[in-house]
């Protein structure tokens, strides 16, 4: 009874794990690769287009023919009809399932000859299209040799010329004010379009200057550009309100008098002889020969009646 049963296994195995069973690390069944590399006549196909997961085994197969073809080559449902045993129907609906996938772009264009025409691109990798358009290179920042980036700055809505020249000569000029705030000619440049957002604002040059160098640090200033356009920023005004224009006052009108000579009516401030008897009061003023002295009612009268027969002259008879 005390012999041990050499057949017994000391201890239960365990239940191997399907994924680590021995037949499938080391399979005896199976597919088996059987591979030569080409060197002529080969499409290189990725395996996001053998093994999709949602293409069906037709639009797979179509995408790999189409992707093998040449440029310029027909590849519409009839041409492609013509060239396989399945029918339009199904075709077309391959064709749908690689335009939703992003494996074809289909666009209508019209043609020199006024023609609309369908054309047919085939992307052999979605979301990685050479033929996008290129986005614009972000705008770098100044950068101080071996130092940070300098902070961005306000811009101007309009940047005139003349309105950035009057921001670079105010920046110039604030070493006059503190030589710590001697600017680099790159420094300048950067940070003039902030200058000139303050004075689109209605901001005087003075209260620029102020803002910018008021209650500055005794301590020495490793970056004064830093520092400016810092305040630039922060420190920014809001827009001037806006007031709509003032429209002109209207025109004055005098009360009507009567001439005391002729007794015309006209408009004027006040009572006295109208424009043709001043008129002519001048003239008699100018000829001492006449009869009588000069601005006598009767000189008046003879030389108002004048200029009236000239004026009559001159607008015709009527």
């Amino acid at each position: 009874m005390d012999t041990q049963n050499p057949n017994v296994p000391s201890h239960a195995h365990t239940r191997v794990a399907g994924k680590k069973h021995p037949n499938r690390r080391h399979p005896h069944s199976g597919l088996v690769h059987d591979n030569t590399r080409h060197t002529t006549r080969f499409t290189v196909i990725g395996n996001h287009l053998a093994q999709h997961p949602e293409l069906s085994l037709l639009a797979i197969g179509l995408s790999v023919h189409i992707q093998s073809l040449p440029a310029g080559a027909r590849i519409d449902i009839k041409s492609l009809a013509a060239r396989f045993p399945e029918g339009t129907t199904r075709i077309a609906a391959a064709l749908r399932e690689l335009e939703t996938h992003g494996y074809l772009r289909r666009t209508r264009e019209r043609v020199p000859d006024g023609r609309i025409i369908t054309r047919t691109t085939s992307c052999n990798q979605p979301g990685h299209s050479g033929t996008d358009t290129p986005r614009p290179a972000p705008r770098k920042r100044t950068r101080q040799p071996g130092g940070k980036a300098l902070p961005a700055v306000p811009r101007p809505a309009y940047p005139a010329p003349t309105l950035l020249q009057q921001a670079t000569d105010l920046l110039t000029g604030l070493r006059r004010k503190d030589t710590r705030l001697f600017l680099s000619g790159c420094d300048t440049a950067h940070l003039a379009p902030g200058v000139a957002a303050w004075l689109e604002r209605d901001v005087t040059p003075a209260a620029v200057r102020h803002a910018l160098t008021a209650d500055l640090p005794r301590e020495p200033l490793h970056r004064p550009a830093a520092l400016l356009a810092h305040r630039l920023t922060a420190q920014l005004p809001p827009p001037p309100p806006f007031g709509a224009p003032q429209a002109p006052p209207p025109p004055t009108r005098h009360p009507f008098q009567t001439c005391d000579n002729c007794d015309r009516a006209f408009r004027a401030p006040k009572p006295g002889h109208c424009r043709d008897c001043r008129s002519a009061a001048a003239l008699s003023a100018q000829s001492p020969s006449r009869t009588g002295p000069a601005g006598t009612p009767e000189v008046i009268k003879a030389v108002s009646g004048v200029a009236r027969s000239r004026g009559e002259n001159r607008s015709g008879p009527s």
